[in-house]
């Protein structure tokens, strides 16, 4: 899987917890633990997301240095 295929599929990830803790939030009987672990999994991706966009701009950047 390419980085930027890798990209994608984690920013469809983020999107779909995105709109999971959205949903769990309208719901008051969602427990707290339940939203924690959502937040902290989006957490997670945007991490991941961005550790590999700086992955693809520094040597893009490294390039345009030549």
């Amino acid at each position: 899987m390419s980085v930027q295929s890798h990209l994608s599929e984690l920013e469809k990830r983020h999107r779909a917890v995105e709109r999971e803790l959205e949903v769990a939030r309208r719901q008051p009987a969602t427990p707290d633990i339940a939203l924690s672990e959502l937040k902290r999994k989006k957490l997670q991706l945007k991490d991941e997301i961005t550790r590999l966009r700086q992955q693809v701009d520094v040597p893009l950047a490294a390039a345009s240095l030549h």
